[in-house]
């Protein structure tokens, strides 16, 4: 198929994530808004609080980023859904909370770490059963920065690359902490350890 420009072919594979509603809200629809919050406000409460690990802070998260997406929605393109262009909005802003905290993020690439898989005990994930209530409650008592990659990784549906841009850190240094932050869970499900 013969295209008559770069921007004709551009406009024919773009995919158009219009939604009614934000158009409402674009035009100054004051109730749409509320409906919007209504809409993603739990999702997004939660999907923050996996990764501050605190009600308080991720209540506060919530609050901006919703300030923020009403604030710049005028800018929002439909280049994905509203719901992802938020959550990603949400997700930053967790991440600066644990900056702020002194979160450190080890790179491993410029830390000399002997070969993580060597040193750490065989788990068999498959023999071990578990309950969604037992996986939220160890989930919390993870470090920062692994309940981080995993909350992402696991619950986000981020690959590895993406994390690595979010979070600012080598992509090695998320296949580390993915991992760690995995035997880690397992070991806290086991009982070994409730910090």
């Amino acid at each position: 198929m013969y295209f008559k420009s770069k921007a004709d072919h551009l406009e024919l594979t773009a995919t158009i994530f219009y939604d009614d509603l934000v158009e409402k809200c674009k035009q100054g629809d004051t109730r749409s808004y509320e409906t919007l919050y209504q809409q993603y406000a739990k999702a997004m409460f939660n999907t923050s609080l996996r990764i501050v690990n605190n009600a308080s802070d991720a209540e506060d998260v919530l609050q901006e980023a919703f300030m923020d997406a009403f604030r710049f929605l005028g800018d929002f393109n439909y280049k994905s859904t509203f719901g992802a262009w938020l959550k990603r909005i949400v997700i930053n802003k967790s991440i600066n909370i644990l900056r702020k905290r002194k979160v450190d993020f080890v790179d491993i690439e410029a830390s000399p770490v002997a070969d993580v898989a060597a040193h750490e005990e065989t788990l068999d994930e498959e023999t071990i059963e578990l309950k969604v209530a037992e996986i939220k409650k160890a989930v919390t008592l993870l470090p920062n920065g692994y309940r981080t990659v995993l909350t992402l990784y696991l619950f986000e549906g981020y690959d590895h690359e993406e994390i690595s841009e979010i979070m600012r850190i080598s992509e090695s240094t998320v296949r580390t902490q993915y991992h760690r932050a995995k035997h880690k869970l397992l070991h806290i499900i086991k009982g070994g350890d409730h910090e």
